[in-house]
């Protein structure tokens, strides 16, 4: 009950505080790479399928290599896993540099960059949630798995803001360089230095294909009500919506009207990163919404009426605040959602149900690709954004009247 006590307790961990440090730093500058691309990409091919495909191509391989990727890190190392994938995200980066330096960037350029990252993405991410069990011993994991989300979701929130400031200051291959860094950490950290790969037993049994292990993690879920929940919160909040917004912001600055577009990208990232910052500090601060499986479906609704707002409005004084209140909720729901799976996940199933809950919370962002991005093409990126939204909300709404029901205890 003592270590209960403790504020922040898995900080007291060095490995952890540097394990840590590294992931907000490899998700800030993931999603730098976006923005700076995403702006290079929007000012050279004015092109909103353009943004579409850069979700689609960034999300697609976490929905067809999640499970696997978990499977292996699992049986094998994580680190080996993060150890490719941030060397991926370097040779993306300064690819992303040379082409925009030299003037070089044709679309097919675009197509790679864009699937490669996606691929870095699908290498780390579920290795990085397995690497907890490692670094902290158990009486921490639940602190260990919060800080983790919420790191996670931090990096993912304040990487627009950054990049955007990054770009204010230097033209985009030098920022794009810069960002290759951010890169090295976790990369550093993640290398064995002479000792074994393997830090603890795999918890895999050999001879399981990737659909056994897949139908086997699903049927699990199913008997876990909690898990089941927040993987279907995290699936319906991707799959219709996700950060695909954040590839149509230049437009939204657009469409919203400012003598300098730049200047407005900037302060719209900036309000959505602000509010991630401050749920950081705050919920964690303050030891906030103790996490419980309606309390992240009610945090998704505020979610899903915040970008509804954002996608209506035509001045700053309101889509800023929305923005900021969109940023916040996110960062608590999304982090929520994945404490509550990763707490309760039988250790036997822990590398299938991370995997599992990686494609719901990763993967399905490739469809909000289409819903936001190629949709918005046709009817106009506010249909697409305030429609997708809306109908996240009638999901969460009918998750929340099925966990209401006392014959299906959360």
């Amino acid at each position: 009950m003592a270590t209960q006590k403790l504020s922040f307790p898995a900080l007291r961990h060095p490995a952890f505080v540097t394990f840590w440090g590294g992931v907000v730093l490899t998700m800030m500058a993931d999603n730098m790479e976006h923005v700076i691309s995403y702006w290079v990409m929007y000012q050279k091919f004015q092109s909103a399928e353009l943004g579409g495909f850069a979700v689609i191509s960034h999300w697609l391989p976490f929905l067809l290599g999640s499970i696997t990727v978990s499977r292996l890190a699992d049986r094998f190392d994580p680190r080996r896993f993060v150890v490719l994938g941030m060397t991926m995200f370097m040779i993306v980066s300064l690819s992303w540099a040379w082409l925009i330096a030299t003037d070089g960037l044709q679309i097919w350029h675009a197509w790679i960059l864009l699937t490669m990252h996606g691929i870095a993405g699908t290498l780390w991410n579920p290795a990085a949630m397995l690497l907890l069990y490692d670094v902290v011993p158990a009486e921490h994991l639940s602190s260990a798995v919060r800080l983790h989300a919420s790191g996670r979701m931090l990096g993912m929130l304040l990487g627009p803001g950054v990049g955007n400031l990054m770009m204010l200051a230097a033209p985009p291959h030098v920022a794009l360089l810069f960002n290759a860094l951010f890169f090295l950490p976790l990369l550093i950290w993640a290398l064995p230095r002479g000792k074994p790969w393997r830090i603890k037993p795999a918890h895999l049994r050999p001879g399981n294909s990737g659909l056994d292990d897949l139908l086997s993690a699903m049927r699990e879920v199913g008997r876990h009500r909690t898990i089941l929940y927040m993987m279907l919160l995290a699936g319906f909040a991707c799959m219709l919506v996700g950060n695909s917004y954040q590839a149509q912001m230049p437009g939204f600055a657009t469409l919203l009207g400012h003598a300098d577009p730049g200047l407005a990208y900037s302060l719209l990232l900036g309000a959505d990163a602000a509010g991630a910052l401050t749920a950081g500090i705050v919920l964690e601060a303050r030891s906030l919404l103790t996490p419980h499986p309606r309390t992240a479906l009610i945090l998704g609704l505020i979610w899903c009426l915040a970008l509804i707002g954002f996608a209506l409005g035509t001045s700053y004084a309101l889509v800023l605040p929305l923005l900021f209140i969109a940023g916040f909720v996110e960062l608590s729901f999304f982090s929520m959602s994945q404490a509550l799976v990763q707490m309760n996940a039988p250790p036997a199933m822990r590398g299938r149900i991370v995997g599992l809950y990686s494609l719901a919370s990763a993967g399905m962002r490739t469809f909000s690709g289409l819903s936001v991005g190629v949709l918005g093409g046709l009817v106009g990126i506010r249909a697409s954004l305030s429609g997708s939204a809306i109908a996240v909300m009638v999901l969460i709404l009918m998750l929340l009247y099925f966990s209401s029901r006392p014959q299906e205890p959360m």
